[in-house]
């Protein structure tokens, strides 16, 4: 069976479509690695501010403590053929010194407040500087949406 990819989409409609996810999806597969470079993916409920997207994860747990220590994070929205890939920088933060509105926030979009856990949680604030965004291969050229935090355009 012969299948016959749809016309590469423009930048413009790329980036209307990777905005569309961060604003309705609720959860991002965040991948990160140890500083000895042992690889680390896991699916983890976001929100964002327009700015940065925020995730929530126990301190100690593998991507905690790898977020925390390279600062470097990749995220992944959407399916194999219609993913938006974020390459990003890490801010951490202790669960009490995020705003209450923003914590509130959080939780009522994702129906989860790691404020109530008994496990010491803290967020990650992650700022992109690096989005990708592709269906098939005939939309790799063009895929970078963001390079260096600026806009491609």
């Amino acid at each position: 069976m012969t299948t016959t990819a749809a016309a590469p989409r423009s930048r413009a409609q790329r980036r209307h479509d990777t905005e569309q996810r961060l604003a309705h999806d609720v959860d991002v597969w965040v991948a990160t690695a140890s500083p000895d470079g042992v690889p680390y993916l896991v699916p983890l409920s976001f929100d964002r501010d327009g700015e940065a997207v925020l995730v929530s994860t126990p301190a100690n747990s593998p991507t905690g403590r790898n977020m925390a220590a390279t600062r470097r994070v990749r995220l992944g929205l959407g399916h194999t053929r219609d993913v938006s890939m974020i390459d990003g920088t890490v801010e951490v933060l202790e669960i009490d010194a995020l705003p209450r509105e923003q914590g509130d926030r959080f939780a009522e979009r994702t129906g989860f407040d790691p404020r109530a856990e008994s496990t010491p949680y803290r967020w990650f604030r992650i700022t992109p500087h690096r989005v990708q965004a592709w269906r098939e291969a005939n939309e790799l050229q063009g895929r970078e949406l963001l390079r260096a935090g600026r806009p491609v355009i």
